[in-house]
């Protein structure tokens, strides 16, 4: 079942065209990998999943509704984090009760619950003193208040060191692996998101340009080398069955090299 689909989307923001002819489907039960450059467009393609902000042209589905109510009830199926909106003065726990209520969230064991997921269950610290990863990971905790059925996460590793992004990544194929939730992800680090996400939108100046699993990855970009006990001969005979191979092995282009190759430019630049 597709859960979030976009067909032929089209976004300006006064004159400047923001998304163009956008077409991105996730599919139920996949960590959906959305990379690209600051100022492509993902965060513009989560507020319209969202209804956050509209858009000019195209068709958006969530869980199958395509009709406005339809699609405004199934927004109730998504847990989001964009950014971190909490108060600095108070405890993990106050916060969520904060947005417990505002989400009209009945059941209070809820903010134990997504405490215990992201382990902060114990903090009584104040938000203001938090260091980067615990923030992260309260933004996930609120997201996942009521049990959505869809999660998005834009940028959630952002600014953390190598510990704090393990962390996030654990806890991103938990909730997918143990609750069944389908999550869309964004991230400027294409290896980390490499060994999250099962299947990748690239998109660049706003419009997707691919999509693709590991596995669709790996068929497009595998070389094979052979070595061989003369070189010279095995130029001109390699059609022929006379040269002995000595190693064949099979090399993996990363998402980070295809990323490269297919929007231009390099790690370097």
């Amino acid at each position: 079942m597709d859960m979030i689909s976009l067909r032929h989307i089209y976004k300006k923001y006064g004159t400047h065209s923001v998304l163009e002819d956008v077409n991105l489907t996730v599919r139920q039960g996949e960590i959906y990998g959305l990379i690209g450059k600051n100022g492509a467009g993902k965060t513009t393609i989560f507020k319209i999943i969202l209804g956050l902000t509209k858009f000019e042209k195209g068709q958006l589905s969530i869980a199958g509704s395509q009709s406005k109510s339809a699609i405004l009830q199934s927004r109730k199926k998504i847990g989001f984090f964009i950014g971190k909106n909490f108060f600095e003065y108070l405890t993990a726990k106050e916060n969520l009760e904060y947005y417990r209520k505002l989400k009209g969230i009945q059941d209070k064991g809820e903010i134990d619950r997504v405490l215990r997921l992201v382990s902060l269950q114990d903090t009584t610290t104040k938000f203001g003193s938090f260091s980067m990863g615990m923030k992260q990971r309260l933004g996930i905790a609120n997201a996942m208040l009521g049990f959505p059925e869809i999660l998005i996460l834009d940028e959630p590793v952002n600014g953390l060191d190598p510990q704090g992004i393990a962390d996030i990544r654990h806890l991103i194929v938990k909730l997918n692996q143990e609750y069944g939730t389908t999550v869309i992800v964004s991230s400027h680090i294409l290896n980390e998101l490499e060994h999250t996400a099962t299947r990748f939108g690239i998109i660049d100046h706003g419009r997707v340009l691919c999509e693709i699993t590991h596995q669709d990855l790996k068929v497009r970009s595998d070389k094979i080398q052979i070595r061989v006990d003369d070189y010279a001969r095995a130029k001109r005979l390699l059609e022929e069955n006379h040269i002995s191979v000595l190693q064949e092995s099979s090399e993996y282009k990363s998402l980070e090299d295809y990323y490269f190759e297919l929007v231009g430019g390099s790690i370097h630049a």
